[in-house]
């Protein structure tokens, strides 16, 4: 009897302890996650891609800025042509950045609210235009007139250029929060100078008032104009580094990273009538360097 009831103890022991490994190896398989076999029957879904804070291809286009997105005096002399500007321009020697993103459809889903002469003071104004169409890409390209001034003193000050350009992209933030925002460099423009003052012509046109502060007196190499350029140098300098750090905080925000400062424009790229605003080749190569930058992979 006692061998019996042992002998029956023994049995519910080994039962238990079977139960317990089968137990404690099922918790096990949950527990090792990705080194265990899928139960039967289930699929292991993929995690989702994210989706790019940054579209490549943006289907509506408006542009912002000065004379040079107008296309001045590249098509006749000190007239806007807007058919070649290198954001919404038409012009197949141009192949705009509207172009280039939206095909056949450029015409009807493009605008152009640049206006010659505008400083960074008037983008909050042009940025509220723009807005009302409802772009899914706003381009920027402003701040040459800042710097091209009948004097130095009237030059404006870095401090204010950033709070009116603040201003402008929190203008543009409340009516679209989402739309992108392309902003080209200030083109360097003593490399301007350098270039233009080979042209009889161009140094004759500059003698009617275009950028007095890096133009006038073309030929002067004297301490004080060698001076007067390196200080309106510097302020374009400043005001690039200002557009790159106010981007740099908007998420949907992105520069062509000093491109069209450091392009080297030529003869075949400036206006044949002013030897300053970009010729319709110049505009072409505007175009290139935005449409690089605004379909580059990445932020």
């Amino acid at each position: 009897m006692q061998q019996g009831k042992r002998g029956r103890r023994h049995r519910v022991r080994a039962v238990l302890a079977v139960v317990g490994a089968v137990v404690l190896g099922a918790a096990g398989c949950d527990a090792v996650g990705g080194d265990s076999p899928a139960p039967s029957g289930s699929a292991v879904k993929p995690s989702p891609s994210p989706t790019p804070v940054w579209d490549t291809s943006p289907e509506s286009i408006a542009a912002v800025g000065d004379s040079i997105t107008r296309g001045f005096d590249a098509c006749t002399v000190l007239s806007d042509c807007p058919e070649v500007s290198w954001a919404t321009g038409s012009s197949p020697e141009v192949d705009s950045v509207a172009v280039r993103l939206l095909g056949a459809d450029a015409a009807e889903r493009s605008w152009n609210h640049a206006v010659s002469g505008a400083r960074m003071a008037d983008l909050a104004a042009q940025l509220t235009q723009a807005a009302a169409r409802k772009p899914e890409l706003v381009t920027v390209l402003v701040g040459a007139n800042d710097a091209c001034r009948a004097s130095l003193s009237a030059m404006t000050p870095v401090a204010d250029f950033r709070t009116q350009f603040e201003t402008a992209m929190s203008t543009l933030r409340k009516a679209l929060p989402k739309t992108q925002v392309f902003v080209a460099s200030i083109p360097d423009l003593k490399q301007l100078w350098s270039q233009g003052r080979t042209s009889p012509l161009g140094r004759q046109v500059w003698k009617l008032g275009v950028c007095p502060t890096m133009l006038g007196d073309a030929d002067a190499v004297d301490t004080a104009a060698t001076e007067r350029r390196e200080t309106v140098q510097q302020r374009v300098e400043d005001y690039n580094t200002v557009l790159q750090e106010v981007c740099a905080e908007d998420r949907r925000c992105r520069t062509d990273g000093g491109a069209v400062y450091d392009f080297r424009f030529g003869a075949a790229q400036l206006s044949p009538w002013d030897w300053f605003h970009p010729s319709v080749d110049g505009q072409a190569r505007l175009a290139e360097i935005a449409h690089r930058a605004i379909t580059a992979k990445g932020r």
